[in-house]
């Protein structure tokens, strides 16, 4: 059986250092899926934009800098709160969010304790997925 671990809350798409606008937004985690975080942001467009990335990345970006390339997370404090950020960046474009960082904490120890850290790979049933793919 697997289980999905969900978050529904907004996030702040920082427009510039004087702007933010919150973005309602789903935080998922699939024990299908267990090295992965999903995250749905649901802006004015007719689908959400997903973006899936380590879950190791979040975890490791509550305590300190992380990440290159496309995908880089660190903690910080702002307005007196502390905020996760995330930049994100990809051919279409890059953005760059704040999420509440005790919702975002919350959330990950949950994952955590569904799937424990070094636990992963005993998740992907790889067995079961050989044999769909030879057909055994």
């Amino acid at each position: 059986m697997h289980t999905v671990v969900e978050r529904e809350l907004e996030i702040d798409l920082v427009l510039s250092p004087e702007r933010s606008i919150p973005v309602p937004s789903r935080l998922s985690y699939r024990t299908a899926d267990p090295y992965a975080v999903h995250i749905a942001f649901h802006v004015t467009s007719e689908a959400p934009v997903h973006w899936t990335f380590a879950r190791e990345l979040l975890v490791e970006g509550v305590f300190r800098p992380c990440g290159s390339g496309d995908v880089r997370v660190w903690p910080t404090r702002t307005d007196g709160r502390s905020v996760v950020c995330m930049a994100l960046s990809s051919p279409d474009g890059a953005a760059l969010l704040e999420a509440p960082a005790p919702a975002v904490s919350a959330w990950l120890e949950r994952t955590l304790r569904v799937v424990a850290p070094g636990s992963e790979r005993e998740r992907l049933e790889l067995d079961a997925a050989l044999k769909e793919i030879l057909g055994a």
